[in-house]
């Protein structure tokens, strides 16, 4: 089955009890035992839930994974991660990344002893040379957020193995409908499941996908004894999410890149990051690697913080809130809302100026979100 199918299909079966085509939620925190430790299949939801495994099992499969893994939170899912790797541990990880990650990294850097290397993987010859001292995971965005670089996913995989390094990705930018690593060797993929496969900015959830099946069960262990493990509602919320992902991305690159179309080449712009414009710098990888490119365009603003903020002021359809990847648009200045943790020496020495403003384009009509840029721009 195709793409858009198998988002309806792949373990999303009638319930056989009632017909019921919509998976049940099971709001039941504990289930009855035959006798002692003889069961159904279930014992106690933070150890599995049958409408979290029906999601677990649903985005495994949608990522040609072994299996797939549902947590609280995008970074629930990256603490259990974390979890596999001992104090001593290196990770490699790329440099652009998200301002919750990065501090969840330095935690763990001070308190448990991982070894942290960022590092630029726009250029292979610098991630290669970070890989000559032993590594045991390599760890990317791509795209990265919020400035949308790539990472050549076929030569950083290959890089890693080679260097014996488990391969992990954050796919939650582009999602399985745009990109599915697992099927170019990556190991491991993890999402924020509260946007773009959820999609409806009402869930918090995560997830990890897992290429091998010992690599499943390992994490199981580890999402059972952290137990930051979702409710039943918010797992339906995600599998209803699911249905309709492949038609919104569509919808959202079509405003994304009618939004990037307007901002590019605009006199109060200095710089857009969206790889669907061919002046991206990694435009032909993106083609490459990606079906698509996303709904999310970063811009850099001439007049620096001040002109941000007033952009920010006079959008009209665009409402300024974290997260991303919903129905409706959403902005946020990185600076001050997604990247504060990030002290601002380092977070500018990566690109996130206090001009930057990351757009999420909606699936409204694109000449609306257009207009509503193109106006806002007229009076920063």
């Amino acid at each position: 089955m195709r793409f858009d199918t198998r988002l309806l299909h792949d373990h999303q079966r009638p319930d056989p009890f009632t017909g019921a085509v919509n998976v049940p939620i099971y709001l039941s925190s504990t289930f009855r035992q035959i006798a002692p430790n003889r069961n159904q299949g279930w014992v106690y939801s933070r150890s599995g839930n049958p409408t979290r495994a029906a999601l677990e099992a649903a985005i495994g499969a949608l990522e040609s994974g072994a299996g797939g893994l549902a947590f609280s939170s995008g970074l629930g899912a990256l603490e259990t991660l974390l979890g596999a790797f001992p104090s001593g541990s290196r990770i490699v990880s790329v440099d652009d990344l998200y301002g919750g990650t990065w501090r969840l990294f330095e935690h763990h850097r001070r308190q448990f002893g991982l070894r942290i290397d960022y590092v630029d993987m726009s250029d292979l010859d610098r991630l290669r040379s970070a890989l000559r001292e032993r590594a045991d995971l390599v760890y990317v965005e791509t795209p990265t957020n919020p400035l949308l670089r790539l990472v050549d996913l076929d030569g950083a995989i290959a890089l890693a193995h080679r260097a014996r390094a488990r391969f992990a990705v954050d796919n939650t930018f582009a999602t399985p409908a745009l990109q599915r690593p697992i099927e170019r060797g990556a190991d491991i993929v993890l999402h924020s499941t509260t946007k773009y496969l959820g999609g409806h900015s009402d869930l918090v959830g995560g997830a990890l996908a897992l290429r091998s099946r010992r690599a499943l069960r390992d994490f199981a262990w580890l999402q059972n004894a952290i137990g930051a493990v979702p409710g039943p509602f918010d797992c339906y919320l995600a599998l209803r999410g699911l249905h309709t992902l492949g038609v919104r991305m569509r919808a959202h690159e079509q405003s994304a890149r009618a939004v990037a179309e307007v901002l590019e080449g605009h006199r109060r712009v200095e710089r857009v990051h969206y790889p669907g414009l061919s002046s991206h710098p990694q435009h032909r990888l993106a083609k490459r690697q990606m079906s698509g490119y996303g709904g999310i365009v970063s811009v850099e603003l001439a007049g620096g913080r001040r002109a941000a903020l007033a952009f920010l002021r006079k959008l009209r359809i665009f409402t300024l809130a974290e997260s991303l990847g919903a129905v409706e648009s959403l902005v946020d200045h990185p600076a001050s809302m997604t990247h504060a943790s990030v002290p601002r020496a380092e977070r500018e020495a990566h690109g996130v100026t206090e001009g930057l403003v990351r757009l999420s384009c909606g699936i409204e009509d694109p000449a609306d979100l257009a207009d509503d840029v193109r106006s806002a721009l007229r009076g920063t």
